[in-house]
């Protein structure tokens, strides 16, 4: 529990943008995105990847993915290659034939509602090799909203930084802007209760991405 010493509370008057923070001490109710955290790790270290090379195709195979996810295929300046939305919960194989491309690092992502798999591999004169040792998983900072309290949260076992802002959607007003470096829990509550109701926008930086969630309050 060593990162959960103490949550932020903030209320925003939009009127004047006026933010007044108060300290909270752990409470019972704030454990519930703890928990929820805990089935989002259980989900990810439930997923499985493997391959299988056949002549010139390589087969990717995921144990369970979700609907809506997104593969993609970059090379090493992040350049996206191949696109592809799941239409299909459950297990997905396909063969990609991969030695065409000129030599260098490349990697497949599967992006997905709470993380990223980054899957890195590399082709050197027509020959495919995975680093199967190099697999990663990256979580994306978790929204939740209840009764005009909105939870945040993200896991980082690298403890990477993570830079995030809140806009207010009808006139894009910047409502708060957060900065976290070396922390591997971040766990933040915001009380709108005294908010102008409304869209708001969490736009997050975090290793190299952006990442965007509208809420409504």
């Amino acid at each position: 529990m060593l990162f959960f010493e103490a949550l932020i509370s903030s209320t925003f008057a939009m009127s004047n943008f006026n933010k007044y923070y108060i300290m909270k001490k752990l409470t019972k109710k704030n454990l519930i995105i703890l928990l929820m955290l805990v089935s989002f790790l259980s989900y990810a270290n439930d997923e499985s990847v493997s391959f299988k090379e056949k002549e010139k195709v390589t087969h990717l195979s995921f144990k369970n993915v979700k609907l809506g996810s997104m593969l993609t295929i970059k090379d090493d300046k992040g350049l996206v290659l191949y696109k592809e939305s799941i239409v299909k919960s459950g297990q997905y194989s396909k063969g990609f034939d991969l030695t065409a491309l000129p030599n260098g690092d490349y990697y497949f992502e599967l992006d997905t509602d709470f993380e990223i798999v980054v899957i890195p591999f590399d082709v050197v004169s027509n020959q495919v090799n995975f680093r199967k040792d190099e697999k990663s998983t990256i979580f994306k900072p978790f929204v939740r909203v209840k009764d005009a309290r909105v939870y945040v949260s993200r896991v980082s076992y690298n403890e990477s930084p993570l830079e995030y802002k809140i806009y207010y959607s009808e006139n894009n007003d910047l409502v708060l802007s957060e900065k976290f470096e070396n922390e591997k829990m971040i766990n933040k509550i915001y009380d709108f209760s005294e908010s102008k109701e409304g869209e708001y926008l969490f736009v997050f930086k975090f290793e190299g991405r952006r990442y965007s969630k509208k809420i409504k309050i």
